[in-house]
């Protein structure tokens, strides 16, 4: 049975890809309970930095520092560099990633930092951004900073 907070963080990937974006969710979970949900939205708001795990993070709103300590952030893929360092900014000692084989970000560096890094490689996630990477390739890279 799939893990009810990543089927949750994949129902947000496809929202962004019905949107017209780039099919990537999160959420994040304190107390077994989601507390915050999003999808990356750089292309639907024109943003730089609207990535899946900013967007949640955004939609929890301000939360205690004690709250990032106790919570688990869920992304359909690795987090990037932006993404991670806002996960070690809050202390949040849990990442779960959906799969890390279209996308690895610094994982090692977060394991280094005292996160508990769990990678499901869910075939769901992964054929999700391999269909998307093969259909706008210039879409993903500019997501990534590659030429």
């Amino acid at each position: 049975m799939m893990d009810p907070f990543l089927a949750a963080a994949i129902d947000e990937a496809k929202k962004g890809l019905a949107e017209g974006g780039i099919p990537i969710g999160s959420v994040l979970v304190i107390d077994n309970k989601i507390v915050g949900r999003g999808h990356n939205q750089r292309v639907q708001k024109k943003s730089p930095t609207l990535h899946a795990e900013m967007d949640c993070l955004e939609n929890a709103g301000r939360l205690k520092p004690s709250d990032y300590r106790r919570a688990t952030l869920y992304s359909t893929l690795s987090p990037c560099d932006m993404c991670s360092g806002t996960a070690l900014l809050y202390n949040i000692p849990r990442v779960v990633v959906g799969e890390n084989k279209t996308f690895q970000g610094p994982e090692e560096y977060i394991r280094s930092r005292g996160v508990e890094l769990t990678i499901l490689n869910d075939p769901e996630c992964i054929a999700m951004m391999e269909q998307f990477i093969a259909d706008k390739p210039e879409l993903w890279n500019e997501d990534i900073g590659e030429e």
